[in-house]
Protein backbone atom coordinates (compact mmCIF):
# COMPACT_ATOMS: atom_id res chain seq x y z
CA UNK A 1 0.00 0.00 0.00
CA UNK A 2 1.08 3.41 -0.91
CA UNK A 3 1.27 6.19 1.53
CA UNK A 4 0.40 9.63 1.44
CA UNK A 5 3.59 10.70 -0.42
CA UNK A 6 2.33 7.94 -3.47
CA UNK A 7 5.13 5.55 -2.17
CA UNK A 8 5.20 2.05 -0.55
CA UNK A 9 7.96 0.14 0.93
CA UNK A 10 7.62 -2.85 -1.05
CA UNK A 11 8.25 -0.77 -3.98
CA UNK A 12 11.49 1.01 -2.24
CA UNK A 13 12.75 -3.01 -1.70
CA UNK A 14 12.28 -3.83 -4.98
CA UNK A 15 13.99 -0.84 -6.12
CA UNK A 16 17.36 -1.28 -4.19
CA UNK A 17 16.67 -5.18 -5.30
CA UNK A 18 16.87 -3.86 -9.02
CA UNK A 19 19.83 -1.40 -8.79
CA UNK A 20 21.93 -4.55 -7.17
CA UNK A 21 20.99 -6.92 -10.35
CA UNK A 22 22.01 -3.79 -12.79
CA UNK A 23 25.42 -3.42 -10.90
CA UNK A 24 25.58 -7.23 -10.96
CA UNK A 25 24.53 -7.42 -14.64
CA UNK A 26 21.74 -9.76 -13.96
CA UNK A 27 18.48 -10.02 -16.19
CA UNK A 28 15.18 -8.44 -14.73
CA UNK A 29 12.36 -10.93 -13.47
CA UNK A 30 8.62 -10.50 -12.97
CA UNK A 31 8.26 -10.22 -9.35
CA UNK A 32 6.89 -13.79 -7.83
CA UNK A 33 7.96 -15.61 -10.54
CA UNK A 34 11.67 -15.75 -10.94
CA UNK A 35 11.74 -17.70 -13.96
CA UNK A 36 9.65 -14.95 -16.21
CA UNK A 37 11.87 -12.44 -17.67
CA UNK A 38 10.22 -8.80 -17.52
CA UNK A 39 9.59 -7.46 -20.70
CA UNK A 40 8.74 -4.00 -21.92
CA UNK A 41 5.65 -5.39 -22.97
CA UNK A 42 4.90 -6.09 -19.27
CA UNK A 43 5.25 -3.03 -18.50
CA UNK A 44 3.49 -1.27 -21.24
CA UNK A 45 0.49 -3.16 -20.52
CA UNK A 46 -1.64 -1.28 -17.87
CA UNK A 47 -4.03 -3.95 -17.27
CA UNK A 48 -1.19 -6.77 -15.65
CA UNK A 49 -0.63 -5.89 -11.83
CA UNK A 50 3.21 -6.49 -11.44
CA UNK A 51 3.06 -5.95 -7.77
CA UNK A 52 6.27 -3.99 -6.94
CA UNK A 53 6.36 -2.30 -10.14
CA UNK A 54 3.03 -0.63 -9.49
CA UNK A 55 5.35 1.55 -7.09
CA UNK A 56 7.15 4.56 -8.94
CA UNK A 57 10.47 3.99 -7.67
CA UNK A 58 11.28 0.60 -9.34
CA UNK A 59 9.87 2.04 -12.73
CA UNK A 60 12.47 5.62 -12.13
CA UNK A 61 15.16 2.42 -11.45
CA UNK A 62 14.19 0.46 -14.82
CA UNK A 63 13.94 3.92 -16.68
CA UNK A 64 17.08 5.58 -15.51
CA UNK A 65 19.47 2.51 -15.28
CA UNK A 66 18.72 0.10 -18.00
CA UNK A 67 21.06 -0.25 -20.50
CA UNK A 68 18.93 -0.75 -23.41
CA UNK A 69 16.42 1.92 -24.48
CA UNK A 70 12.95 -0.56 -24.69
CA UNK A 71 13.00 -1.41 -21.19
CA UNK A 72 13.66 2.10 -20.12
CA UNK A 73 10.82 4.01 -22.12
CA UNK A 74 8.64 0.93 -21.13
CA UNK A 75 9.07 2.08 -17.82
CA UNK A 76 8.86 5.86 -17.95
CA UNK A 77 5.39 5.65 -20.09
CA UNK A 78 3.94 3.18 -17.45
CA UNK A 79 5.14 5.75 -14.46
CA UNK A 80 3.82 8.80 -16.70
CA UNK A 81 0.35 7.38 -16.34
CA UNK A 82 0.53 7.88 -12.55
CA UNK A 83 3.43 10.61 -11.73
CA UNK A 84 0.92 13.61 -12.06
CA UNK A 85 -1.10 12.17 -8.53
CA UNK A 86 1.53 13.22 -6.12
CA UNK A 87 3.99 16.05 -6.11
CA UNK A 88 7.32 14.10 -4.86
CA UNK A 89 6.28 11.14 -7.30
CA UNK A 90 6.07 14.15 -9.92
CA UNK A 91 9.30 15.29 -9.11
CA UNK A 92 11.05 11.60 -9.45
CA UNK A 93 9.58 11.75 -12.78
CA UNK A 94 10.98 14.99 -13.44
CA UNK A 95 14.26 13.67 -13.01
CA UNK A 96 13.92 10.94 -15.57
CA UNK A 97 14.88 12.90 -18.53
CA UNK A 98 17.72 14.18 -16.87
CA UNK A 99 19.47 11.37 -15.84
CA UNK A 100 18.47 8.69 -18.15
CA UNK A 101 21.23 8.05 -21.01
CA UNK A 102 18.03 7.41 -23.15
CA UNK A 103 17.16 10.65 -25.49
CA UNK A 104 13.68 8.73 -25.78
CA UNK A 105 12.98 8.27 -22.31
CA UNK A 106 14.07 12.49 -21.85
CA UNK A 107 11.45 13.16 -24.50
CA UNK A 108 8.75 10.99 -23.15
CA UNK A 109 8.87 13.08 -20.04
CA UNK A 110 8.99 16.01 -21.53
CA UNK A 111 5.94 15.82 -23.76
CA UNK A 112 4.21 14.56 -20.22
CA UNK A 113 5.63 17.32 -18.10
CA UNK A 114 4.81 20.19 -20.45
CA UNK A 115 1.80 18.99 -20.96
CA UNK A 116 1.21 19.36 -17.34
CA UNK A 117 0.35 15.46 -17.38
CA UNK A 118 -2.56 15.58 -19.78
CA UNK A 119 -4.27 12.18 -20.03
CA UNK A 120 -4.31 12.32 -24.04
CA UNK A 121 -0.45 12.59 -24.41
CA UNK A 122 0.03 10.43 -21.65
CA UNK A 123 -2.18 7.85 -23.68
CA UNK A 124 -0.28 9.13 -27.08
CA UNK A 125 3.25 8.28 -25.15
CA UNK A 126 2.56 5.57 -24.36
CA UNK A 127 0.93 4.03 -27.91
CA UNK A 128 4.68 5.76 -29.62
CA UNK A 129 6.31 3.78 -26.79
CA UNK A 130 4.74 0.75 -28.11
CA UNK A 131 5.66 1.24 -31.40
CA UNK A 132 8.99 1.96 -30.52
CA UNK A 133 9.82 -1.03 -28.97
CA UNK A 134 8.04 -3.31 -31.59
CA UNK A 135 10.52 -1.35 -33.76
CA UNK A 136 13.45 -2.06 -31.58
CA UNK A 137 12.69 -5.60 -31.75
CA UNK A 138 12.78 -6.09 -35.51
CA UNK A 139 15.86 -3.57 -35.76
CA UNK A 140 17.77 -6.40 -33.58
CA UNK A 141 16.58 -9.08 -35.02
CA UNK A 142 17.52 -8.32 -38.40
CA UNK A 143 20.82 -7.86 -36.94
CA UNK A 144 20.71 -11.37 -35.51
CA UNK A 145 20.02 -12.17 -38.53
CA UNK A 146 22.53 -10.64 -40.73
CA UNK A 147 25.65 -12.29 -38.22
CA UNK A 148 24.46 -15.57 -38.75
CA UNK A 149 24.91 -14.87 -42.85
CA UNK A 150 28.45 -13.38 -41.68
CA UNK A 151 29.13 -15.86 -39.50
CA UNK A 152 28.32 -18.88 -42.03
CA UNK A 153 29.74 -16.97 -44.59
CA UNK A 154 33.13 -16.68 -42.45
CA UNK A 155 32.94 -13.23 -42.27
CA UNK A 156 32.28 -13.02 -38.43
CA UNK A 157 34.70 -14.53 -35.96
CA UNK A 158 32.53 -17.35 -33.59
CA UNK A 159 33.44 -15.84 -30.15
CA UNK A 160 31.88 -12.39 -31.70
CA UNK A 161 29.30 -13.81 -33.03
CA UNK A 162 28.08 -15.64 -29.86
CA UNK A 163 28.87 -12.39 -27.77
CA UNK A 164 27.16 -10.18 -30.18
CA UNK A 165 24.15 -13.04 -30.43
CA UNK A 166 23.37 -12.53 -26.42
CA UNK A 167 24.12 -8.58 -26.65
CA UNK A 168 21.37 -8.03 -29.36
CA UNK A 169 18.86 -10.43 -27.95
CA UNK A 170 19.07 -9.18 -24.85
CA UNK A 171 19.38 -5.48 -26.06
CA UNK A 172 16.21 -6.10 -28.22
CA UNK A 173 14.08 -7.88 -25.57
CA UNK A 174 13.63 -10.86 -27.68
CA UNK A 175 10.86 -12.98 -26.64
CA UNK A 176 12.31 -15.51 -24.29
CA UNK A 177 10.30 -18.20 -26.10
CA UNK A 178 12.18 -17.16 -29.49
CA UNK A 179 15.60 -16.64 -27.89
CA UNK A 180 14.98 -20.42 -26.37
CA UNK A 181 14.20 -21.73 -30.17
CA UNK A 182 16.82 -19.96 -31.98
CA UNK A 183 19.37 -21.51 -29.15
CA UNK A 184 18.19 -25.24 -29.77
CA UNK A 185 18.19 -24.70 -33.43
CA UNK A 186 21.76 -23.38 -33.47
CA UNK A 187 22.97 -26.26 -31.20
CA UNK A 188 20.96 -29.09 -32.70
CA UNK A 189 22.41 -27.51 -36.29
CA UNK A 190 24.35 -29.31 -38.58
CA UNK A 191 26.18 -26.21 -40.31
CA UNK A 192 27.31 -24.71 -36.74
CA UNK A 193 30.39 -25.81 -35.60
CA UNK A 194 30.89 -27.72 -32.24
CA UNK A 195 33.20 -24.81 -30.87
CA UNK A 196 30.42 -22.48 -31.47
CA UNK A 197 27.68 -24.60 -29.81
CA UNK A 198 30.58 -25.12 -26.67
CA UNK A 199 30.23 -21.33 -26.56
CA UNK A 200 26.64 -20.96 -26.25
CA UNK A 201 26.82 -23.88 -23.12
CA UNK A 202 29.24 -21.01 -21.59
CA UNK A 203 26.72 -18.44 -21.72
CA UNK A 204 23.58 -20.35 -20.91
CA UNK A 205 23.49 -18.86 -17.06
CA UNK A 206 22.43 -15.36 -18.65
CA UNK A 207 18.98 -17.09 -18.85
CA UNK A 208 16.40 -17.81 -16.66
CA UNK A 209 16.89 -21.42 -14.70
CA UNK A 210 13.32 -22.37 -16.15
CA UNK A 211 14.62 -21.64 -19.85
CA UNK A 212 18.06 -23.20 -19.49
CA UNK A 213 16.26 -26.35 -18.32
CA UNK A 214 14.33 -26.35 -21.16
CA UNK A 215 16.98 -25.71 -23.94
CA UNK A 216 19.07 -29.09 -22.10
CA UNK A 217 15.75 -31.06 -21.94
CA UNK A 218 15.06 -30.76 -25.44
CA UNK A 219 18.23 -30.31 -27.27
CA UNK A 220 18.80 -33.86 -25.02
CA UNK A 221 15.58 -35.21 -26.73
CA UNK A 222 17.09 -34.57 -30.60
CA UNK A 223 17.69 -37.95 -32.17
CA UNK A 224 20.51 -38.94 -32.07
CA UNK A 225 23.78 -37.86 -34.63
CA UNK A 226 27.22 -38.05 -34.65
CA UNK A 227 27.86 -34.66 -34.34
CA UNK A 228 25.59 -33.80 -31.43
CA UNK A 229 27.24 -36.32 -29.20
CA UNK A 230 29.75 -34.39 -27.45
CA UNK A 231 27.30 -31.47 -27.20
CA UNK A 232 24.30 -33.63 -25.25
CA UNK A 233 27.37 -35.52 -22.99
CA UNK A 234 28.02 -31.76 -21.90
CA UNK A 235 24.49 -30.77 -21.60
CA UNK A 236 24.16 -33.60 -19.59
CA UNK A 237 26.79 -32.63 -17.34
CA UNK A 238 24.93 -29.24 -17.19
CA UNK A 239 21.73 -30.98 -15.88
CA UNK A 240 23.23 -32.71 -13.06
CA UNK A 241 24.94 -29.15 -11.92
CA UNK A 242 21.41 -27.47 -12.04
CA UNK A 243 19.50 -26.84 -8.74
CA UNK A 244 16.82 -29.69 -7.81
CA UNK A 245 13.32 -27.76 -9.20
CA UNK A 246 11.09 -26.88 -6.61
CA UNK A 247 7.85 -28.92 -6.05
CA UNK A 248 5.14 -26.13 -5.53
Amino acid sequence: MSNSLGLSRRGLELALSLRRSYADGEPLFIPEEPDKMLMPEHLLNNQIDLEGFEDPLPLAVVATRDPDSPMSIAAAARMSGRAGERPLVMEVFNMLGETSKHPVVKQCVDLVTESAFDPGVIGKVQRNAEKFVALSRKRYTTALRENLKKLLDGHLEARQFVTEFFHLSEAGNLRVDIRKRLIIGLLTSDTIRPSIKFLFLENLERLPMGVRREIISETLKTPGKPTLEAIKQELAWLRLELPPEKVH
